[in-house]
C-alpha cells in the first residue's frame, strides 16, 4: 500500500472508473467507482493535499496508518489501497480506496422515518451489537473515534453488516491522557464532558455517542437535537436532570460550567418509547454523566439486551 511517487503517479487513477459522487467526507469528496481489472465496486475518498506541503500531511498519514491497523476488524471499513495523483494545476491529490458499502445508518434511519415505520427491534439489536463490537475493537487498540454519528456508520442492507467509517478525527490515545481539542464531535452526539470543556477525555466520549445512536435507531429521531453548544446541554439536562457535584464529581470545575436551570431527571422511556426494559437499562448505562461510570463497549457486548443476537454470525 505504498504511495507511488514515481513517474507513474499521473496515471494512478486509470485503474478506476468513477461512477458517481456519493458524498463529502471529513477530508474531501467520496466517489463510487469500479476497479477496471476486477470489476469490483469501491469507494474513493479524494483528498487534495495542501500545495505548500512537502509530501503527505500528518493528519492523512495518521488516518491511513490507523485504518490499515483497524481494517482487520470486520466492523471497520476496509482500506484497500492508496493512490497519489496530480490534477491539471499540478496539485497533489490523494485517493484512499475503500470497500464500497451501499448505505449508511443516517439514510437507513431516514427510510423508516419517511415511511412512518419503526425499525424492527431485532434489527436495532443486530446493528447495535456490531457497533459495540467495532468500537470495542478500536478502543482495545488504543483508538478513539470521537465523531460517531449515523452518517459515518456504513451498512450493507442485504447482510445487515455494519462498519465504522471516517476515523479521520480519531487519535491514538495513550495514558496519561493528552489534552485534546474539544471542537470535534457533531453536536447531537457530543458527550457532556466535551460540551463542558473537558480537555482530558477518553473512550467514554464514544460510548455517549453510541447511546445517542441507539436511541435514534429505536425512535428514528435524534435524542438531543441541539443547534448550539448551550442548547445541546439543555436538551441533555432536561431529560437526564441537571448534573450536580454529587452526581458527577468535578463537574463544576469544567471550563464551560455555569449555573444552569435545575431540572429533575425524567424516565428514559419517555424519550425512547418502544425500547424494552433491558434496552433501557443498557441505554441508561451509556448515558451516565460521570464518564468513568459509563459502560465500556466490551461490557456493553455482554449485556442481556444482546442475548438473542447470533453473536457468532456478527
Amino acid at each position: 500500500m505504498a504511495i507511488t511517487v514515481d513517474g507513474q503517479q499521473s496515471r494512478a487513477m486509470d485503474a478506476y472508473e468513477k461512477l458517481e459522487k456519493v458524498g463529502e467526507g471529513t477530508y474531501g469528496k467520496v466517489y463510487k467507482a469500479r476497479e477496471k481489472a476486477s470489476g469490483k465496486i469501491v469507494a474513493l475518498k479524494k483528498t487534495r493535499l495542501p500545495e505548500d506541503d512537502e509530501g503527505v500531511p500528518p493528519t492523512t498519514l495518521r488516518e491511513v496508518s490507523l485504518l490499515r491497523m483497524l481494517s482487520i476488524d470486520p466492523h471497520v471499513v476496509r482500506l484497500l489501497d492508496l493512490k497519489q495523483d496530480q490534477n491539471k494545476e499540478g496539485q497533489t491529490i490523494l485517493y484512499l480506496v475503500f470497500e464500497y458499502m451501499d448505505t449508511d445508518l443516517k439514510k437507513y434511519i431516514r427510510s423508516f422515518r419517511q415511511s412512518h415505520e419503526l425499525m424492527p427491534a431485532m434489527t436495532v439489536k443486530i446493528l447495535m451489537y456490531q457497533l459495540c463490537k467495532g468500537i470495542a475493537f478500536c478502543h482495545g487498540h488504543g483508538v478513539l473515534h470521537r465523531d460517531l454519528k449515523p452518517h459515518n456508520l456504513l451498512m450493507d442492507r442485504k447482510t445487515m453488516m455494519l462498519k465504522i467509517a471516517d476515523l479521520g478525527l480519531s487519535r491514538a490515545f495513550t495514558i496519561p491522557l493528552k489534552k485534546y481539542t474539544h471542537e470535534i464531535l457533531t453536536l447531537w452526539y457530543r458527550a457532556p464532558e466535551v460540551l463542558l470543556g473537558a480537555t482530558h477525555y477518553s473512550t467514554p466520549v464514544d460510548m455517549w455517542s453510541v447511546g445517542c445512536v441507539f436511541a435514534e435507531l429505536v425512535t428514528t429521531n435524534p435524542l438531543f437535537p441541539g443547534d448550539s453548544e448551550l442548547q445541546q446541554l439543555l436538551h441533555i439536562f432536561r431529560l437526564l436532570g441537571t448534573p450536580s457535584e454529587q452526581l458527577w464529581p468535578g463537574v463544576n470545575k469544567l471550563a464551560n460550567w455555569h449555573e444552569y436551570p435545575q431540572w429533575s431527571p425524567k424516565n428514559l422511556s419517555s424519550a425512547v418509547p418502544g425500547l424494552d426494559a433491558s434496552g433501557l437499562d443498557l441505554l441508561s448505562k451509556m448515558l451516565l454523566y460521570e464518564p468513568s461510570k459509563r459502560i465500556s463497549a466490551k461490557k456493553a457486548m455482554e449485556h442481556p439486551y444482546f442475548d438473542e443476537v447470533d453473536k457468532a454470525r456478527y
